[in-house]
């Protein structure tokens, strides 16, 4: 099983290379949402509170997840998954596509991160804890946006659905995720976040044992 999921990755990764005008696209939205936020907050001169912080953080995360991890299966074409079938399981293909968009998101969010150091403002102290809630909000992303990008890429319209199916999903994900970031900027201690994590690694858990399960269904359809 994990040769296979070796040699997915190692596929994903070299599309992905090769399509240098995506991986450009993709920074420079990155880029130009949080410039947005510098120029309309002028946050250079005022000082934003924790709350706010949190609150543009994660939706700039959110925004450019939602765009780069959408295109899983929505952009493949369709004759691509014939040919996948033959050569492994829909169970690798599902795992192996989770576990690189896991990585994208955490890319991201790192790059997100950094981003709002330079143009914003970095209040966070206990960084090993927001390290920690953007690798568990990263693979709530990529779990539930890899499935719905499954589902959306069989059906007509398959954006619209795409944004439908997401959306109850993933602001629960990103409820957790800004409630605990908000405690870390408050310096408030870890263990008031404990009920957020756990509901995090639990919402992660259902959603990738749901992806294992149910795509060798969507796969067939």
């Amino acid at each position: 099983m994990l040769p296979g999921i070796k040699i997915l990755l190692q596929k994903e990764l070299k599309l992905e290379l090769r399509r240098k005008s995506v991986i450009s696209g993709i920074a420079l939205y990155l880029l130009s949402l949080i410039f947005i936020c510098y120029l309309t907050f002028s946050l250079r001169n005022n000082a934003i509170n924790e709350a706010t912080w949190s609150a543009l953080f994660w939706l700039t995360i959110l925004f450019s997840v939602v765009n780069t991890v959408a295109k899983s299966f929505i952009g493949e074409k369709r004759g691509i998954a014939i040919y996948y079938y033959s050569l492994s399981s829909p169970q690798l293909i599902i795992i192996s596509k989770i576990l690189y968009n896991t990585i994208l998101c955490f890319v991201l969010s790192i790059a997100g991160y950094l981003l709002f150091q330079i143009f914003i403002d970095n209040p966070v102290e206990d960084h090993a804890f927001f390290l920690l809630t953007l690798v568990l909000t990263s693979i709530g992303f990529s779990g539930a946006l890899t499935l719905i990008s499954g589902i959306a890429s069989r059906a007509n319209n398959s954006n619209i659905l795409m944004a439908v199916l997401s959306f109850p999903i993933v602001i629960s994900i990103l409820l957790m995720a800004v409630r605990i970031t908000k405690n870390v900027l408050d310096g408030i201690d870890r263990s008031a976040s404990y009920d957020e994590l756990l509901n995090l690694l639990a919402i992660n858990g259902i959603l990738t044992t749901l992806a294992y399960l149910l795509f060798p269904y969507v796969w067939r359809s």
